[in-house]
């Protein structure tokens, strides 16, 4: 589907920030071919129907034709902005996937905790485990808890009247692990919650 010149030596690039990773390749699609097309429901053109027929066999390819789709249904599924394809005159394909605003929110989060513990306060170890509220287990490190973060908020913007309980079970750990998340949210003024205990609702701030 994705055309390149073999002969050529540019390496593909993979680029990461802190909103967004970005890909490159020196490919280009067929000629009579657009974006748009490509980002469309269309039939298989392989570049090498040889290789593509291996990899059929092999297992590797579900269905010729599906992949660009699958990577758009994907990233939808995550709660990802979908990705945004752009071709580069003369040769090159750009790919570009933006992070969810539920994952930036958090990693702006985490980042602002890291910088307060740098200030002084007491910094974990990551990889390290402690016993929290009700004696459940708890990881430390950051990647671990901006993700449990980011499902969270998530979970919180999709059905604002969600209950604990219910965010533990989706989320997959303790209700006492979804309070010490919601309490660290509520304190960095990213969330609070509005109304009764058991029958108000959430409401992201940020």
């Amino acid at each position: 589907m994705i055309h390149r010149d073999y002969a050529s030596t540019a390496p593909i690039q993979i680029r990461v920030y802190d909103h967004r990773i970005t890909l490159w390749n020196p490919g280009q699609l067929p000629p009579d071919w657009s974006v748009e097309q490509l980002t469309g429901e269309h039939s298989s053109r392989p570049h090498n129907p040889g290789l593509a027929y291996a990899f059929f066999r092999a297992g590797m390819i579900e269905a010729w034709g599906r992949g660009i789709r699958r990577i758009a249904h994907a990233c939808e599924t995550a709660g990802n902005p979908a990705p945004e394809w752009k071709v580069e005159p003369g040769g090159g394909l750009w790919l570009e996937f933006s992070y969810s605003t539920a994952y930036r929110r958090t990693a702006d989060l985490l980042a602002k905790q890291a910088s307060a513990d740098e200030a002084g306060q007491k910094r974990r170890v990551p990889g390290e485990s402690r016993v929290g509220p009700g004696g459940t287990i708890e990881a430390t490190t950051q990647e671990t808890e901006a993700t449990t973060q980011e499902r969270i908020l998530a979970l919180i913007e999709a059905e604002p009247e969600i209950t604990r309980r219910l965010l533990a079970e989706r989320v997959g750990i303790t209700p006492d692990g979804v309070k010490y998340h919601l309490d660290k949210l509520r304190a960095a003024g990213v969330i609070r919650h509005v109304g009764a205990t058991r029958a108000g609702r959430w409401e992201v701030l940020q």
